[in-house]
């Protein structure tokens, strides 16, 4: 666990690193103030909006205990457990078996689970889920993503003003061999490092909200089962709704593509992430 947590504070110095580098390169930070404060604003309303945005996008409804009495009391149980306000309850429709969190901070929190999921899992397998779920709320992994977001968006603000002003001609004419460089580090270079970490750090929470799944319930075993069924069910069961932009909110890609999909997965190999949890010891 403290691995991951290291290795999400590297990857994002080393994100902050490559914004300062952008920055320096431009010779002025008129234009990288100007793009930091769009981006900036539009994170943080993202911040504190995105949770009902992505609750309407999937359809999502409150579910009531009278209806959900069972899931409701493995919401209750692992909120407890893990030292956090219980949160609210909502409900996909879809037969896809999946579960994210959203919400800004423990107060303000959403577990939503998919019909498929209730379907398809045993008590302790969803009881892992649900685990793995709240231990994304409980370690602020929304405002993690969201720092992340906002210094990757600069960088790929910069990247895509970058080539527009070599469409206009601003890398024309008398450009020399560092202009052309120059132009390939800002337009193309940066802005695919900046993704790559974003995706690491990603991927690094996904690890760390496993574990810290593991040690709330001090059982790995549920988890590492239910991922395993969502794995192979998600493949016959296509998500139709929402976007995959949204992806990274899932516990398990409710969207399948081919291998560049594969490589830019905000989420770690299913086999490595079940392969980690049967591996622990209590």
């Amino acid at each position: 666990m403290a691995m991951n947590r290291l290795k999400t504070f590297v990857l994002l110095s080393v994100l902050t690193a490559l914004l300062l580098f952008v920055g320096q390169m431009l010779g002025g930070y008129s234009g990288l103030a100007v793009a930091g404060f769009f981006v900036v604003i539009m994170n943080i309303v993202s911040y504190f909006f995105s949770h009902k945005i992505v609750l309407m996008m999937y359809r999502a409804k409150e579910a009531k205990e009278k209806d959900q009495p069972e899931l409701y009391k493995i919401v209750r149980e692992v909120a407890q457990l893990a030292g956090i306000p219980m949160p609210k309850v909502y409900i996909v429709p879809s037969e896809q078996p999946n579960a994210f969190a959203t919400g800004r901070n423990p107060k303000n929190a959403v577990v939503a689970c998919t019909a498929g999921i209730i379907g398809l899992l045993s008590k302790d397998e969803l009881k892992g889920v649900i685990a793995h779920e709240i231990s994304h709320i409980k370690n602020r992994d929304i405002l993690i993503q969201t720092v992340a977001a906002t210094i990757a968006g600069i960088i790929s603000y910069i990247g895509v003003m970058a080539r527009w002003s070599a469409i206009f001609g601003g890398f024309g004419g008398d450009r020399d061999n560092n202009n052309i460089i120059e132009f390939l580090v800002l337009a193309i270079v940066t802005p695919l490092i900046a993704t790559l970490i974003q995706l690491g750090i990603s991927r690094s929470r996904e690890y760390l909200a496993d574990e810290s799944a593991a040690r709330i319930l001090n059982n790995p075993y549920g988890l590492a089962q239910a991922l395993e069924k969502l794995h192979n069910a998600g493949k016959r069961v296509p998500m139709r709704l929402g976007s995959p932009s949204t992806s990274s909110l899932f516990i398990s890609n409710p969207f399948r593509g081919g291998m560049l999909i594969s490589l830019l997965s905000t989420h770690p190999p299913m086999e490595k992430r079940i392969a980690r949890l049967k591996s622990m010891s209590f």
